[in-house]
């Protein structure tokens, strides 16, 4: 996500604090708030594949992903 696009999701915050938004700029809100929301959770999980354990014998192994309960 590029600084164009998170100074647009300040702007509008600030605008929605005024009780200013329209109808469309409440759409490009939820749309820019989405993709940053999809871009911290990508690069979440990019850092997560890189993450190596090394476990009690000394071997180092990749972080595996838990079952959910």
């Amino acid at each position: 996500m590029n600084k164009e696009k998170i100074q647009r999701i300040n702007e509008l915050y600030k605008k929605q604090k005024q009780g200013e938004l329209t109808e469309k700029e409440k759409i490009e809100q939820q749309q820019l708030r989405q993709e940053y929301i999809n871009s911290i959770r990508n690069n979440f999980q990019q850092t997560l594949k890189n993450v190596y354990i090394q476990d009690k014998n000394g071997d180092i192994q990749p972080l595996k992903k838990q079952m959910k309960h």
